[in-house]
């Protein structure tokens, strides 16, 4: 049985204890007063409804695609990109409806930025672009959801009940964020005199800054859940800005402690060393029992001043019961060529926190699985056979350690290192203010399939 991280959410310790359950499926709600069953384009949606479709080619009356990509996140229109420029690249040029990326989502999202937002240095509005304008003429949206998939039949239903086929299918719809598997977090998110808050949406990510801000004393509060989630470094992110701001506006007074289910700071031992010691030094607590509830449903009470909020994450509920999910619920693809497991689906592949790949869930992760995926759909479609592209799990993870500085951690499968900048910069464990600016001034919207994992700019040569 998986462990129950357990979370107060009232001030004096009294109040009804939350128990984040990783693996149970998403409830409907109100999103007024829930987060439950929305993702964070479309729970922004239910409050900002305008969206400007000036640039995409809306849909047409299609029922086959040569290309149908679902998720129109980061992973979803890189994808779509590339596979127009590599046939264009090829001499084969597709026609101009030959690819559709299926999403009803108004917005766009770049979630990374919401650390930033939650450290004060960004605008919210500033990580948000309208869905329709990032997609270019070329690539026919289709404002849809998909509800169900028929892999038999090269075939995906929406949720307005229009069946669409393909030739090949991407599957990158992102993952869903359990909110509601926390009774009380939405509600608290929402009450500006909670001290709840969470950088994991576009609606609470302002909060974040605005309690860290207002704090003059007390206990701040942390929290990391065990499983999956969104880019796994995150959480204590916000909590390194948060302690350095403290330090930098006189607020030492304020405890800060890092509640987290895992068993170390980071998943690599090279970086969670170097970010234990760091905790030390600054004598920031790390706990883990205390937020668990045992067999025996004994539990440890936490009171805080300010609270941030890592929810509870897992696959998608039309994605966990489909035909082409593992037994939990994620895409079902080979790790080294990101194409389907079961030779039966051998058009379909996954890309993103939606797929099966044993890795991080970051964008990081998404720049060098799309050149990947890309010619190997590519070859499918021309051979009927793969090409020689094979993903070896590169992913990234900035971990912002105070205002000015930045760990880059950088690897692959099997937990390994692998550093971009160690002869430039020498041991990416070390933080460092190049790094910083890295992540703060020159990463932003990696949606134009123009990056290329640890190539940069220059697009892989498979041969």
């Amino acid at each position: 049985m998986p462990s129950l991280c357990h979370i107060f959410l009232t001030r004096r310790l009294r109040n009804v204890l939350a128990p984040c359950i990783i693996d149970g499926l998403p409830l409907h709600g109100d999103p007024k007063s829930s987060f439950s069953n929305f993702s964070m384009a479309s729970l922004a949606r239910a409050h900002l409804s305008p969206s400007f479709r000036k640039y995409a080619s809306l849909a047409s009356d299609k029922s086959k695609y040569k290309v149908v990509v679902v998720g129109g996140g980061s992973a979803g229109l890189s994808v779509a990109n590339q596979i127009y420029n590599r046939f264009k690249a090829a001499g084969k040029p597709l026609n101009q409806h030959d690819i559709a990326i299926l999403d009803a989502n108004d917005w766009h999202f770049y979630q990374p930025g919401w650390t930033l937002v939650g450290s004060g240095l960004k605008k919210r509005e500033d990580t948000r672009r309208s869905l329709g304008s990032l997609i270019p003429k070329h690539i026919t949206r289709i404002p849809e959801n998909v509800r169900t998939f028929s892999p038999k039949s090269s075939s995906v239903t929406t949720t307005h009940g229009r069946t669409i086929a393909y030739d090949a299918l991407v599957v990158a719809p992102g993952l869903q964020i359990n909110w509601d598997r926390i009774p009380g977090l939405s509600e608290a998110l929402f009450d500006t005199s909670s001290g709840v808050s969470s950088i994991y949406s576009y609606e609470t990510a302002s909060k974040v800054w605005a309690d860290i801000e207002s704090l003059r004393e007390g206990n701040a509060v942390f929290t990391q859940p065990t499983g999956v989630i969104k880019c796994a470094g995150a959480p204590q992110k916000i909590m390194w800005m948060a302690w350095d701001r403290f330090q930098k506006t006189g607020r030492k007074g304020i405890r800060v402690d890092f509640y987290t289910g895992m068993p170390t700071m980071f998943a690599v031992k090279k970086y969670s060393e170097a970010l234990n010691a760091l905790r030390e030094e600054r004598k920031t607590p790390k706990n883990h029992q205390a937020t668990f509830k045992k067999a025996d449903d004994s539990i440890v009470e936490v009171g805080y001043t300010t609270l941030h909020v890592s929810p509870p994450m897992g696959p998608l509920k039309f994605i966990k019961e489909s035909p082409i999910a593992n037994k939990d619920g994620w895409v079902d693809v080979n790790k080294a060529t990101l194409r389907h497991n079961n030779p039966e689906f051998g058009n379909i592949f996954a890309i993103g926190d939606a797929s099966s790949l044993p890795t991080s869930k970051t964008i990081a992760a998404i720049t060098a699985q799309a050149p990947v995926l890309t010619e190997n759909l590519y070859s499918v479609l021309e051979t009927g056979d793969i090409a020689l592209a094979t993903y070896d799990g590169y992913t990234s993870c900035p971990v912002l350690t105070g205002y000015g500085e930045l760990m880059l951690a950088e690897f692959q499968y099997g937990l390994e290192p692998e550093e971009s900048f160690e002869t430039f910069f020498g041991d990416q464990s070390k933080p460092r203010r190049a790094f910083y600016h890295l992540k703060k001034d020159c990463l932003s919207f990696c949606v134009r399939g123009r990056w290329f994992g640890k190539n940069a700019l220059t697009r892989p040569d498979f041969s």
